[in-house]
C-alpha cells in the first residue's frame, strides 16, 4: 500500500511515521509514505501558497492552484507505478468531515493508494476540494492548527491492518473497536503489583474461560465508557449474549 500526503510540513509526517512499528514496516517495504510539499508547486519566488479570503475574515486560505498541481503530480506517479489511469481516493482532513473510526480504517486499508490532504491556516479553497476530494474526514469535534497530526493518525491506524505490519496479525483482531467493543484489561508480570493481583482466570490456562472473561470485561468497560457502542453491540448480539448469560459463562445484566 502507498500513502501520499499533501502537506506544507513533510518532515513532520516522515519524522513521526519513521519511528516504532510504522518505521520498521516502511523499512521492510510493507507500505510506503510519500509526503508531497505543496509549496513546491507555488507559482511565486517566495513559495507562498496562501492568500486572503474573499469576503473578509481572519486568517489566510490555501490557494487552489498549488493543491491541484501537487495532486496531479501524485496522480501521475500513481499511474506510472500501476500502469493504468485512475483517480485515487483523496481524504481531506477537516473538522467538518465524517468522524474517523475502525470501520473506515478497514475500508481505507483495501486501497492500493490513499492520498491524504492536510489543510492549514483557515483551510483550503473550496473549489479544489470539490475537484479532487472523495472523503472529508475528521478525527473529532475540535480544531487543530493543521491536518498533519490527523493524517499521521490515519496512516498509523490503517497501516496496522496491512498483513505483516504488526508482530502478530492477531494483534489487529483483538484490539479496541475491531468487534464493536472496547478492549478488555490486560496484565503481565509480576502477578502481584502494589497488592493488586492478576485475575485468577488468566492464570488458569483454560482458554475458553479466558475468552468468556475477556468478553465480559469488554462489555463492562464499553458500557461504562462508551454506552453508545455498548447499546449497538447488545442490539446486534442480544440472542448470543442471552445464551451466554443463561449458561453462566458471563455475569452481566444487559
Amino acid at each position: 500500500m502507498r500513502f501520499h500526503v499533501m502537506t506544507l510540513f513533510p518532515d513532520m509526517i516522515m519524522n513521526a511515521l519513521g519511528e516504532s512499528i510504522t518505521g520498521r514496516a516502511m523499512a521492510k517495504d510493507l507500505f510506503s509514505v510519500n509526503a508531497v510539499n505543496m509549496r513546491d508547486f507555488a507559482n511565486n519566488k517566495y513559495n507562498h501558497v496562501d492568500d486572503y479570503t474573499y469576503g473578509g475574515g481572519a486568517g489566510m486560505l490555501i490557494q487552489p492552484g498549488p493543491v491541484y498541481d501537487a495532486y496531479m503530480s501524485i496522480r501521475e506517479n500513481i499511474e506510472k507505478c500501476s500502469g493504468k489511469s485512475k483517480k485515487p481516493r483523496v481524504v481531506y482532513m477537516t473538522p467538518t468531515g465524517k468522524t474517523f473510526d475502525q470501520a473506515m480504517a478497514q475500508e481505507f486499508a483495501r486501497e492500493e493508494d490513499l492520498v491524504i490532504l492536510c489543510g492549514h491556516y483557515e483551510g483550503i479553497d473550496e473549489r479544489v476540494i470539490e475537484e479532487i476530494v472523495t472523503d472529508n474526514v475528521s478525527i473529532g469535534d475540535f480544531v487543530l492548527t493543521g491536518g498533519e497530526l490527523p493524517a499521521i493518525m490515519i496512516i498509523d491506524a490503517v497501516s496496522r491492518l496491512i498483513p505483516g505490519v504488526l508482530g502478530s496479525d492477531e494483534s489487529a483482531v483483538y484490539e479496541s473497536f475491531y468487534d464493536g467493543l472496547l478492549e478488555y484489561p490486560q496484565y503481565t508480570r509480576p502477578p502481584v503489583f502494589m497488592g493488586k493481583e492478576v485475575p485468577e482466570v488468566l492464570l488458569s490456562g483454560h482458554h475458553q474461560n479466558i475468552e468468556y472473561w475477556r468478553l465480559e470485561q469488554a462489555l463492562i468497560r464499553t458500557k461504562e465508557r462508551r454506552p453508545d457502542l455498548y447499546k449497538t453491540y447488545v442490539e446486534n448480539n442480544k440472542s448470543k449474549l442471552e445464551k451466554l448469560i443463561k449458561k453462566g459463562k458471563i455475569k452481566l445484566e444487559l
